[in-house]
């Protein structure tokens, strides 16, 4: 009987590891709304906001805080599966009269990146900070994407230097603590702002191309999925938050504030997330691009022209397990 019993408990062990082993994973998914109405191609229309937040609700998924997320996978450690992020840009006033309360009543964490000017300019477009301090003090989280919302990757250093520290003190003066997370206005940056928000003590900052977060990413450098307009779609949303990381190495070019135009994109896969045959890489607005593996993990990907003035975005993507995508995206930005 002494020996069952041993059996038995090996038996349960093994089974304890499988099921920690299904439940934790190395990656989340952070999505961003910006406005909750039916205004503008910025906005998410609150029935489709509605419908995003009944599918996370009804299905496995575990909506967490974004700093808590960001310091587990800094820190190595597994967050749950299917762990995914919330996340509002501008600091609209939709954010606490429509989408607040719907969150708050499925107790679903967010964070909220304002722009310091907005809110001190008052007006009934955007929160007050009385509304921003009753919503910290309830458990959001507040960040930031500087004073202005200014194109912070095309000015002087020296300026967008300034601008982020005007915000962070002002977040410090209305809510009393300093802002832990950041995120590029229009999801612009460079190498060299990447430096000012990792010097004003920013654990991590994120853009608007899509993607998954996880162990091995830029920190400073993270990847949403936006769900606002055209990209509010059901079939999308639920495709995204069931996306996995396509981990890379060695990125060319090594920012996305191009010096030569058109690029030559190339990165390296990791090694054990199978045949890169059926990879494809995708520019925004134009379609499939052409792409040569070289060797079997290096991608290079070639433009037949050069990328116009601004922003342009370019999504790879490859099958992976459980009908589930892996992705990776990008952001170039052309200056004038």
């Amino acid at each position: 009987m002494r020996i069952h019993w041993q059996i038995m408990l090996v038996i349960a062990t093994m089974l304890n590891s499988m099921v920690c082993a299904v439940e934790a994973q190395d990656s989340a998914v952070a999505i961003m709304y910006s406005k909750i109405s039916r205004v503008d191609s910025a906005s998410t229309d609150l029935t489709a906001f509605e419908n995003h937040l009944n599918y996370l609700s009804s299905g496995n998924y575990q909506v967490m805080p974004l700093p808590q997320i960001v310091a587990a996978l800094r820190n190595s450690t597994s967050v749950p599966e299917n762990a995914i992020a919330i996340t509002f840009d501008g600091g609209n006033v939709s954010i606490y009269h429509e989408a607040w309360p719907r969150l708050k009543k499925l107790g679903f964490p967010f964070t909220v990146f304002i722009a310091t000017a907005f809110i001190d300019a008052g007006g009934d477009s955007y929160m007050s900070w009385d509304q921003l301090r009753e919503m910290a003090s309830s458990g959001v989280t507040i960040g930031t994407l500087g004073t202005n919302y200014s194109h912070l990757a095309s000015v002087a250093p020296s300026a967008a230097s300034k601008d982020i520290a005007g915000a962070n003190q002002r977040i410090v003066d209305e809510i009393g603590i300093a802002p832990e997370l950041f995120a590029y206005p229009f999801g612009e940056y460079s190498n060299t702002l990447q430096q000012i928000v990792g010097e004003y003590g920013h654990s991590a900052a994120f853009g608007q191309h899509s993607g998954v977060i996880y162990k091995g990413s830029d920190y400073l450098a993270l990847p949403r999925y936006p769900v606002t307009g055209a990209y509010s779609d059901m079939d999308r949303f639920r495709t995204i938050i069931d996306t996995l990381p396509l981990p890379i190495t060695d990125l060319v070019p090594s920012q996305p504030l191009l010096l030569i135009n058109p690029p030559r994109l190339g990165f390296t896969v990791a090694d054990n997330v199978g045949p890169l045959s059926n990879l494809a890489c995708y520019l925004g607005g134009i379609g499939k691009l052409k792409t040569e593996q070289l060797g079997p993990f290096r991608i290079e990907v070639r433009f037949s022209k050069a990328l116009p003035q601004g922003r342009s975005r370019v999504n790879c993507t490859l099958p992976g397990p459980e009908r589930r995508w892996r992705w990776f995206g990008l952001q170039f930005l052309v200056q004038d």
